[in-house]
């Protein structure tokens, strides 16, 4: 690929991850549909490989790589080394990956589970990819981007077949964003083949930069601070992935760390399934009243499902009031009833 990503690109990383991902289910949960007074399908993205989408576009970069060489290198807040390391071992190719210090225990071990090296680098995650940067260059290994890259995007943007297949009528799409590489790939094959479909990317107030600059029209970079969404604090988007998003995005919105919380344990205990923080937020913005669809089909992907345990009973016991106003639109809906497990 020169930089330019096709529906073309996207439907060979589809088969080229044939037999490889899991074509994850789309489900809905009848309590859910209630509370929100919608029709909403999740994408099962926390049952994929590895815990979370990220393999797929992991794979789709690894599996194109020459065989033999030094292997490969990236940094990453958790997720994205999981599919690296996976990724790099189907294709016989050394991992190196690193993750920032205090990064979840978790998905430290999760990485080196999958056959990964890791190492404990850099405060954030722009930290740890200086010094992944300076490994790769001096070992020769080949840098692995997590999301700036146009086969990680068309790996990515798979998701986006499988929901039209799935659901063809679909009317609008949540899309959990930090980067944007997810986000855009789902945007580019939604809006080639059912164009009047809507696409809403859902960022952390935490890690506002995409929102912004989606708002702004180009890429600003925004400080970040610390959220139960680890996995898309990102202070900086991608120059490809904002290409794609400001031509095929409508709208960005933003949760905060309550309303994450409160989607966490909605799923869990509703759904019967277990999402991180990240993965959470697009339910989180229907919750909160972010948007709005009237009755539509919404789908909503729920990203990844690698929550430490003390990151989820700090979800799960989290009983502060939400926001003025939010709380009393919430509790109208019936959120709480018979939810307090």
């Amino acid at each position: 690929m020169d930089g330019v990503v096709t529906l073309a690109d996207v439907f060979e990383a589809r088969r080229r991850l044939t037999g490889i991902i899991r074509s994850t289910p789309l489900e809905s949960v009848r309590t859910i549909d209630r509370i929100l007074g919608l029709q909403v399908f999740f994408k099962m993205e926390n049952l994929q490989r590895t815990g979370s989408f990220k393999i797929r576009g992991a794979f789709n970069k690894i599996s194109r790589l020459p065989a033999g060489g030094p292997g490969v290198v990236a940094a990453s807040a958790g997720n994205h080394a999981q599919g690296v390391a996976l990724a790099a071992a189907g294709a016989s190719l050394p991992a190196l990956v690193v993750m920032p210090r205090g990064t979840p225990r978790a998905k430290v071990r999760a990485a080196a589970a999958y056959g990964a090296r890791v190492i404990l680098a850099g405060r954030d995650y722009w930290g740890a990819g200086l010094v992944a940067a300076r490994l790769a260059a001096k070992t020769g290994a080949r840098l692995i981007p997590a999301f700036d890259d146009p086969e990680i995007i068309a790996g990515q943007g798979t998701i986006g077949f499988e929901i039209l297949e799935s659901l063809p009528d679909v009317d609008a799409v949540l899309v959990p964003t930090g980067g944007g590489g997810l986000l855009s790939g789902v945007a580019l094959v939604i809006k080639a083949l059912k164009p009047d479909t809507r696409i809403v990317g859902v960022a952390v107030r935490a890690a506002p930069a995409l929102f912004f600059s989606h708002r702004s029209g180009a890429v600003r970079e925004v400080p970040v601070h610390g959220t139960l969404a680890d996995g898309i604090a990102v202070k900086r988007p991608g120059e490809l992935t904002f290409r794609y998003i400001r031509q095929l995005v409508d709208d960005m919105v933003l949760v905060d760390e309550q309303e994450i919380a409160t989607a966490i344990r909605l799923l869990l205990f509703r759904a019967k399934t277990v999402v991180e923080g990240a993965g959470a937020v697009g339910l989180a913005a229907l919750l909160a009243g972010r948007v709005g669809f009237g009755g539509r089909r919404v789908a909503v992907i729920l990203t990844g499902g690698n929550i430490d345990g003390t990151t989820l009973a700090r979800a799960v016991l989290t009983r502060k009031k939400l926001a003025a106003g939010q709380d009393s639109d919430i509790r109208r809906r019936n959120l709480w009833v018979g939810f307090r497990e």
